[in-house]
Parts: C-alpha cells; sequence; structure tokens
C-alpha cells in the first residue's frame, strides 16, 4: 500500500549542501546499545579528541550554514566529554542536539547538559535493540519508555524532545500507533522521526566497485542477505498513517539526488492540545512551512532547524496566519467549533507537533544512488563533507561504493 502524492502540491524544503538546517557531528562510533539497522561499527576505542571535534566543527562552519548540530554516532553519551562537546557547540551560536539511544541518561546528567546549552534531544528508541528490561517489547509497549523520556526532559524544562524508530516490514503496521501516542502528548513530545529501514544487499541484484575495483560489502555493518526487505517507501509509512488518520497531510519534503518526485524527507506539522488522543485541529500546508523557512532564514541568515517548546505551544497564535495557508484555514476553523461547542476548549493551550518521514538511500535498477538532495545529516571525513549513512564506506575503502547491475551469465 503506498499513497499517492504529487510534490508539487508540497513545499520543497530549501535546504542545500552549503546553507542546511542542521549539520551531523560524530563524536565518537562508540555505543552501549545493539540496534538492528545501525550503519556504524561500535568501536569502543573511537572517542574523538576535543580538538578534532573542533576541527570538524571548523569544517562546518566554513563549508556550510546551519542552525543546528546533531551530536551522534555511535552513542555521544559515551564520550567524556559530552558536556564540553555541547558547550563548544552552543558557544559558536548553533543549536546543540543530542542523538541518543538514552541508555546513559539521568536527570542529573540532562541538567548537566542544559547549562552547557543543549537545546534538545531525540531519542532512538524501536523494538529492534537489545535494550534490557525492554527486550522484545512491541512498539505500542515501548511507548511507556518514550514517556518516561518525554516526562523527564519536559521536567528538566526549556528543550525540545524528539523521538525516531526506524521502521521494518514486520513494525510497518505499529506505525500509526507511535503517531497516536505523540498525538496524546504533544505537549511535552515535539518531533517524531520515522526512518526506512535500509542496507546493502549481498548475493542482490549489484556488484560493488571503488575506483574501479570491486569489493565484497560485507564488512559495513549495514549489509544484510537479499531477502531482507529493504525497499519501504516513505509514501508506504505514509499510506500506514493515513489508513488510521486519514486527514494527515505533509507539507513539505525534500527530493532525491536522482528523481526529483521521490520523498526523502516528508514533513507533517499538525496543531492540538494533549490529552486528545483521538483529535487533531489540523495539519499546517506549504505556504505555513514556506513562510517559516523563509522568515527564519531572513531575519537569522539560516533555515530553522529545532524550535523550543516555548515556541511550540504558541499554537493559538499561528492560526492567525491562516489566510495565508489553507492547512491553518482547515486548523481555525476546527478550532473555532470546538470552542463553539465548548467555551473551555477555548482556553487550552494549542501545541505544535512535526512528523517527519525520512526514506534513505534508494538504489535505482540500473545503479543510481537516489540520496537525500539537501541532505541535513551530513558529517565530516577528512575535512570534507560526507554521509552520515554511508561513513564506514570511505573509512573502509577510501571513497564511497558504486553500485552496478550484475551482468546476466552468458549462455552458449
Amino acid at each position: 500500500m503506498t499513497a499517492r502524492l504529487d510534490h508539487r502540491t508540497l513545499y520543497r524544503l530549501p535546504w542545500s549542501l552549503p546553507d542546511n538546517a542542521i549539520s551531523w557531528l560524530e563524536p565518537t562510533a562508540a555505543c552501549n546499545l545493539y540496534c538492528e539497522g545501525c550503519y556504524r561499527t561500535n568501536d569502543p576505542r573511537s572517542h574523538k579528541t576535543l580538538s578534532e571535534i573542533e576541527a570538524d566543527l571548523d569544517v562546518f562552519t566554513s563549508l556550510r550554514t546551519c542552525d543546528g548540530i546533531s551530536v551522534a554516532g555511535g552513542d555521544p553519551l559515551t564520550h567524556p566529554d559530552v558536556a564540553q562537546i555541547v558547550a563548544m557547540i552552543a558557544q559558536r551560536g548553533l543549536k546543540p542536539i543530542l542523538n541518543t539511544n538514552g541508555l546513559a541518561l539521568s536527570r542529573e546528567l540532562l541538567v548537566e547538559l542544559k547549562r552547557a546549552g543543549l537545546k534538545g534531544l531525540t531519542l532512538h528508541i524501536d523494538s529492534k535493540q537489545r535494550r534490557r528490561g525492554w527486550n522484545g517489547k512491541s512498539e505500542v509497549e515501548l511507548n511507556a519508555l518514550r514517556l518516561q523520556f518525554a516526562e523527564m526532559i519536559a521536567e528538566v524544562g526549556d528543550l525540545s524532545c524528539a523521538f525516531n524508530s526506524t521502521v521494518y516490514d514486520d513494525t510497518l503496521e505499529s506505525v500509526p500507533d507511535i503517531v497516536a501516542w505523540a498525538q496524546e502528548h504533544i505537549d511535552i513530545v515535539h518531533v517524531v522521526v520515522f526512518i526506512a529501514f535500509r542496507s546493502a544487499m549481498l548475493g542482490g541484484p549489484f556488484d560493488y566497485y571503488v575506483g574501479g575495483e570491486r569489493v565484497e560489502l560485507g564488512e559495513v555493518p549495514y549489509a544484510t542477505p537479499a531477502s531482507a526487505r529493504t525497499d519501504i517507501q516513505s509514501t508506504d509509512i505514509l499510506a500506514t498513517i493515513q489508513e488510521r488518520f486519514p486527514d494527515f497531510a505533509p507539507c513539505a519534503y525534500l527530493n532525491g539526488t536522482e528523481r526529483p518526485d521521490s520523498f526523502k524527507w516528508l514533513l507533517a506539522g499538525r496543531l492540538g492540545a494533549p490529552g486528545r488522543p483521538g483529535r487533531i485541529d489540523g495539519y499546517v500546508g506549504p505556504r505555513f512551512m514556506e513562510l517559516a523557512q523563509t522568515t527564519h532564514h531572513f531575519r537569522h541568515g539560516r533555515y530553522l532547524a529545532y524550535s523550543g517548546p516555548r515556541v511550540l505551544r504558541r499554537g493559538r497564535s499561528l492560526l492567525l496566519l491562516s489566510p495565508v495557508d489553507h492547512g491553518l484555514r482547515s486548523a481555525a476553523a476546527s478550532y473555532l467549533r470546538a470552542a463553539a461547542r465548548n467555551p473551555l476548549n477555548a482556553l487550552k493551550r494549542i501545541h505544535f507537533q512535526s512528523v517527519m518521514i525520512i526514506q534513505p538511500i534508494d538504489v535505482l535498477p540500473d545503479g543510481r544512488q537516489n540520496m537525500c538532495d539537501g541532505c541535513p545529516d551530513m558529517t565530516v571525513w577528512n575535512g570534507r563533507l560526507a554521509w552520515s549513512c554511508r561513513l564506514e564506506e570511505p573509512q573502509r575503502y577510501g571513497a564511497f561504493v558504486q553500485t552496478v547491475p550484475k551482468k546476466p551469465p552468458t549462455t552458449h
């Protein structure tokens, strides 16, 4: 099941290689948790020094204008100097956003990180992790763990709270349950992200080359047997959501480098009050997202990454923009109908929440690699920008791998 979507009706996010909302810093490849589908080899000896991290940040600031820095890995909480790393980013006037599994996160550490300048966290939680006490739990059952983290982050206060999970063939049906849970807690959950599972297929239809020489890709952690499903599309995830929530409407996207009509990053923004799992006031449209991005760029010289809770809880003020955006007009009408039924509804705080669907690399039948055009998750390798999701390739082979369709066997 795939949703029909015309990219021309959405706002193409204006992010590009030199001018983007986010950049991706990897201070370590060490991790304290196994996650199926991870794209990085766990290396406990891989902590970068603060001077090496400073050099990576210099590359970002010299080659790329951005609003936020995703501090990732591995898991950045395994780095002994994580608070200093956060402070180094904040001192450059950028927003440090921690990407973590949360295993080493405590309230005390979170307070320390906030003092250092942390602006938000993105927690990776899904059912393919070997998380002690939660191993074998379903995506629905894991909502209890997500809520524990969200409540702790809300208690510390003034931090963006995001959750992401990888979507596999056997967890696709659970996506609407996470969407519904996030809607119910829209006041403390600000972003939810779904990432379609991808891996390099071993024994599949392609051979792999670097510099004209064939390589065996089984050395990289994201290689998998060809029997695994690696073709889940963002529109498949969208269709699964819309089956439960027919009004769910994306407003913006990033296309692929080889296919302008592919949806590599598909973004929806919705407005609602907490505690109402069966109801949302509405979804913003393309004009609102265009206005948000271009206004921020006009005022600050960079595109908007993460907004803090103080901004996101001002949903009622966003309704004032309804004359310029059809999605907000619908949301405003829904809000007024609710207020007419019960005037107390008019006093409820309206919150804004983002839902992002990400479709990583697709290899087209002719071997072309359809990457994310204007990818926000570019990192640094040897002093230059590189795709973070495929960093293992230049680290192991000296360059990114090319895919070449296998030749059919000759017959005599």
